[in-house]
């Protein structure tokens, strides 16, 4: 997991100041921060695919570490005749409903067929030493997890999406950004805007956004605009159309910190996959199961001796975005399947999926993944010139 601390960094040219969080990371981000007066730990996911954040409040064997809202004296539960009840929940995966006791209750439910439940509330949150106060967030009792291992090692997920209830959202900052290194695996998460004198110039891509509502398109999702996808120095030959979204809104390009894997469409995910394996030939041994498939999307994947001490040379797959180039190379292309052993191999899986593998999860109108939709992850050196991109596009 990816630990965040946060540090101010001085600014005459933004409303406030901005505020610094360090992080650590393995399969999330996860930032640490206090809650409640007095103030309680916590250590939340970093989420830049979804809206609202959420704690869990009831301690179980799976969620050993909770927030206690008896114990503070800011909270504040939020009644479901509440104006934030009634109108700034609109974009949550599901609609909001009163419970018995007359708060507004939630229910989440992400891609990978997880969800949580509970009331809203609002409470005191710090960052770098500044009060927050009145943040709403999730309060949650409930839930069902496929990752309970990860899940218990943190308090909740923050939420960074472009959604009125989401924490960038609620501090006020038109603008953040965060960087990951590879190196160390540490990063830093900067609320705000600033400059770095050792930040080489960075590249841009637009936010794409949409006049027209659309009942599969997700209006307070990062999306970018991806033309195209090269394996070395080939563009794999893929028409444009075929990365636009449709007349439903399916199909839109997110980028999204909450997964590390990218999911592409079923006819991009193909070509990608028949070029790499064409470009390993020889280097890679494939894993031959019909029946494995990893995380339900991930069909390639690969043997590599467990005496080798790094895997050999692989071409880098660059995506191509308007405006920007985005170049995964390396061990970021290959992810060793935890306690997988085949033989005297380790299995590796390619670190792109095919979201219309997905479809057994996909949900009509109630979920934030859906099958004809792309998600996109990176993690990326801070040295590069890409990392970070400063927002409100989330940064790549």
């Amino acid at each position: 997991m990816l630990p965040i601390k946060a540090q101010a960094i001085s600014s005459g040219s933004i409303p406030k100041p901005p505020n610094k969080l360090s992080f650590h990371h393995n399969v999330s981000l996860t930032v640490s921060l206090t809650v409640g007066s007095p103030p309680q730990n916590v250590t939340m996911v970093l989420d830049t695919g979804s809206e609202l954040s959420w704690l869990h409040c009831k301690r179980t064997p799976t969620t050993p570490t909770t927030f206690d809202p008896t114990r503070s004296k800011s909270y504040s539960p939020v009644p479901c005749t509440s104006p934030i009840c009634r109108t700034r929940t609109r974009d949550f995966t599901l609609p909001v409903s009163c419970d018995s006791k007359g708060l507004c209750h939630a229910i989440l439910s992400y891609a990978d067929a997880s969800s949580i439940e509970g009331s809203l509330a609002a409470d005191t949150f710090r960052v770098d030493g500044s009060d927050l106060p009145g943040m709403v967030f999730g309060c949650m009792d409930a839930g069902s997890s496929t990752n309970l291992d990860e899940d218990s090692k943190t308090t909740g997920l923050i939420g960074m999406n472009r959604g009125s209830l989401s924490f960038v959202t609620q501090m006020g900052f038109r603008k953040f950004s965060y960087c990951i290194s590879g190196r160390d695996s540490t990063g830093v998460l900067l609320f705000g805007e600033t400059t770095f004198p050792w930040l080489r110039p960075l590249n841009y891509t637009p936010l794409v956004q949409i006049s027209t509502p659309l009942p599969y398109f997700d209006r307070v999702a990062y999306t970018v605009e991806l033309e195209g996808i090269k394996v070395s120095n080939k563009v794999l030959p893929l028409p444009k159309s075929v990365f636009v979204p449709d007349h439903t809104g399916a199909g839109q390009t997110m980028v999204d910190s909450g997964t590390q894997f990218t999911f592409l469409l079923g006819p991009v995910y193909t070509a990608l996959k028949n070029e790499f394996v064409q470009q390993t030939k020889g280097v890679l041994r494939v894993y031959e199961d019909p029946n494995f498939v990893f995380q339900g999307a991930m069909d390639l994947c690969f043997r590599v001796g467990l005496t080798r001490s790094s895997l050999p040379p692989l071409p880098t797959v660059s995506l191509m975005f308007r405006g920007a180039e985005m170049s995964v190379s390396a061990e970021r292309l290959m992810y060793r399947v935890p306690g997988m052993v085949r033989g005297s191999d380790s299995v590796y899986c390619f670190t792109f999926g095919n979201s219309d593998l997905l479809g057994v999860i996909s949900r009509v109108k109630d979920s934030v993944w859906r099958e004809h939709d792309i998600f996109v992850s990176w993690v990326g050196d801070c040295g590069d010139p890409l990392c970070p991109i400063h927002g409100p596009p989330r940064q790549i």
